[in-house]
C-alpha cells in the first residue's frame, strides 16, 4: 500500500487543508483524500506542485508499506 505523508508535512509548516488546496491549485477533496490515505490516483503535476510546496521530494511526500495483512502490495 502507499502511504501519503502530507499530514505530517502539513503539521511541520502549520497549513491546513484549504491552505494546501490554495497554495497549490489542488482541489480541496483532493487533498482531503491523500490526508486520510483514502486516494485511489493522483496526477504527476499535483505531486510536482506538493513537492515543491513541501520542498520535498516524492520520497518524503509518498510511502511503499506492507497492506494491513502484513504483505507487501
Amino acid at each position: 500500500m502507499i502511504r501519503c505523508h502530507l499530514p505530517t508535512l502539513m503539521h511541520r509548516d502549520n497549513l491546513r487543508v484549504a491552505d494546501v488546496a490554495r497554495l497549490t491549485g489542488l482541489n480541496r477533496s483532493t487533498v482531503s483524500a491523500l490526508c486520510r490515505n483514502t486516494a485511489t490516483r493522483i496526477e504527476l503535476p499535483a505531486v510536482d506542485r506538493l513537492c515543491a510546496l513541501f520542498a520535498c521530494s516524492v520520497g518524503e511526500l509518498f510511502e511503499h508499506a506492507a497492506d494491513e495483512k502484513g504483505k507487501e502490495s
